[in-house]
């Protein structure tokens, strides 16, 4: 088989991590399988549905890694829409209803208080030509429902194993709204006949969905795919992300500087029985992750978790990868590089702190220590200096002063740094070199003056 999968968005918002998790795990399915990935934009709401939510979902996912191999929108595929709408009608799978949202109320509440389930009666089944003529006389235009078989449906669903939804539980869906347009449900099945879509992986909230959309496949022809419902990603508090409420968008998250492969990671990874930690690539999570390790309890996000995972992955990058984004920052030095980069928890930073190697600090000398640094810069040594300088220095200073242990080290850090902690001075004082650290030995924070 072809593995043809495809995500399907609203451009009504901003991706979010919740989001992001369908996004990633139908691409790692479809990398895993030598298929093909769609992105289908479902842009049929016009009222909300914007051009520029449109560019920030293809956007967003280009910063994940993901390039779709075919790109669709459903407000060009209406012709399609209004044929398998004229296909269901014709064979009275679809039939006019006139009730109003009031009226449908009224009759789910009469439903609940005589002990019954509150679904649609059908009534509009019992309605004449001349009854409905009147009723459109009167002003009222049809909303349209799918006629259910109203029978259990099983699947086979492969991450949650055999499912049944008994759609004679069920009220006929609404397809087509009162204005003419379509809800989701039917322009969704079509496409996926029409693009050959053979696994539907989405969250577990669409599994009640699944009956009808099924039933819809099978009165119009189509082959039904294979499904695939993922437990969903939570926040912190185990609630849901959301589009309207703005919850950790993928816009948010690369501005605030983390790396694409971690969120891509802790979109895909978490909930399941795989390790979150820096995999190589999104390629290397296809090769490892199958649908029998995506748990069947919520997958919650820890946002300590997705820093650390930013950190452990900038610690592991080499210089050439990391090298067209320092030269952007005007670093060339791959020994910079190496001593700065374990510091890092967002690669920008590294800009503020290459400042340690040769920028504008504020020297730390405490009047305590002044004596002692001052002996310390006596005995700086004269350059050319390699990485055993740092020992040299030290042990030097070790004899004359007597000093050890923190006593000895943390008065030079400060002196040379301005901070307690960072990177290590052994990688960091060959960098800084003689002129550098002389200066800052001297209280001078500006090597330059």
């Amino acid at each position: 088989m072809n593995v043809v999968v495809r995500y399907a968005p609203s451009p009504t918002g901003r991706l979010h991590l919740g989001n992001a998790r369908p996004a990633v795990l139908n691409w790692l399915f479809a990398k895993r399988e030598g298929g093909k990935y769609i992105l289908r934009l479902d842009d049929t709401d016009t009222a909300r549905s914007t051009e520029a939510f449109a560019a920030g979902i293809e956007e967003d996912l280009a910063w994940l890694g993901i390039e779709p191999d075919l790109k669709v929108r459903q407000s060009d595929r209406f012709t399609l829409y209004d044929a398998a709408r004229d296909r269901l009608i014709a064979e009275g799978r679809l039939y006019p209803c006139y009730e109003t949202a009031d009226e449908l109320d009224r009759k789910r509440k009469r439903a609940r208080a005589l002990g019954k389930p509150p679904i649609y009666d059908r009534a509009a089944l019992n309605l004449t030509s001349e009854d409905r003529a009147r009723l459109e006389a009167e002003g009222r235009e049809p909303h349209w429902r799918f006629k259910l078989d109203g029978r259990p449906v099983t699947f086979i669903d492969l991450i949650k194993g055999e499912q049944t939804v008994n759609t004679a539980s069920m009220s006929d869906p609404v397809l087509i709204r009162e204005d003419g347009t379509y809800l989701y449900t039917l322009p969704s099945v079509v496409d996926d006949i029409d693009l050959g879509v053979t696994h539907v992986i989405r969250g577990e909230d669409h599994v009640s969905n699944t009956g009808t959309q099924i039933e819809i496949f099978e009165a119009l022809g189509g082959a039904v795919p294979t499904f695939a419902h993922h437990n969903l990603l939570t926040d912190a508090e185990g609630q849901g992300f959301s589009k309207r409420l703005g919850s950790l968008s993928l816009q948010q998250l690369r501005e605030e500087g983390f790396e694409p492969l971690a969120v891509a990671i802790m979109a895909s990874v978490t909930g399941t029985s795989l390790p979150v930690e820096p995999y190589a690539s999104l390629e290397a999570i296809a090769e490892k992750l199958d649908f029998s390790m995506i748990s069947h309890s919520s997958a919650r996000f820890d946002p300590a978790e997705l820093v650390t995972l930013n950190a452990r992955i900038i610690h592991a990058m080499d210089f050439e990868t990391a090298q067209p984004r320092l030269e952007a920052l005007g670093i060339a030095d791959p020994r910079a590089w190496n001593a700065l980069r374990e510091n890092l928890v967002k690669f920008n930073e590294i800009a503020e702190l290459r400042k340690l190697i040769d920028g504008e600090i504020a020297p730390v000398i405490a009047p305590e220590d002044a004596e002692f640094i001052g002996t310390a810069a006596d005995l700086l040594p004269e350059e050319p200096w390699d990485d055993a300088i740092w020992a040299s220095w030290t042990n030097a200073l070790k004899e004359k002063t007597d000093r050890k242990g923190k006593a000895l080290f943390l008065p030079l850090r400060l002196a040379l740094t301005g901070r307690p902690d960072g990177p290590e001075l052994r990688t960091l004082l060959p960098l800084m070199g003689r002129k550098v650290s002389l200066a800052r030995l001297s209280g001078r924070g500006d090597p330059r003056n």
